[in-house]
């Protein structure tokens, strides 16, 4: 299942990733200032996982390292493939919704924090 299909199916308006560790065995970043994202072949080690999430949509850093030790990171992407396992733990905000509004200054969609009615 896909982040963004476990937000929508559990009803996650706002949530914050306190830890993950797995692995992979294919990865889809976008690196910084590049357009494209860029898929790789593993097996690789997830070595950091964070961001925020929602049924709005999520803003997700990934850093891995590859059997060499060999560390990359970037902007998660659809595309990554899980290997043997990710645990991750997810802190839902009951108080606060996160919404993706569109900003003309960056052209991405940035989180916006409102109240939860």
């Amino acid at each position: 299942m896909s982040l963004i299909a476990f937000c929508k199916t559990e009803n996650i308006l706002a949530g914050s990733i306190v830890s993950s560790v797995g692995s992979l065995t294919q990865s889809c970043l976008r690196f910084a200032d590049q357009k494209q994202g860029f898929k790789q072949t593993g097996p690789f080690e997830i070595v950091a996982l964070s961001g925020t999430l929602s049924v709005s949509g999520l803003h997700i850093h990934l850093a891995l390292a590859d059997g060499q030790g060999a560390m990359c990171g970037g902007h998660l992407l659809e595309g990554c493939v899980i290997h043997t396992t990710c645990e991750l733990v997810i802190l839902e905000q009951k108080q606060v919704q996160f919404l993706r509004e569109h900003d003309a200054k960056t052209g991405y969609p940035e989180l916006v924090i409102k109240p939860r009615h």
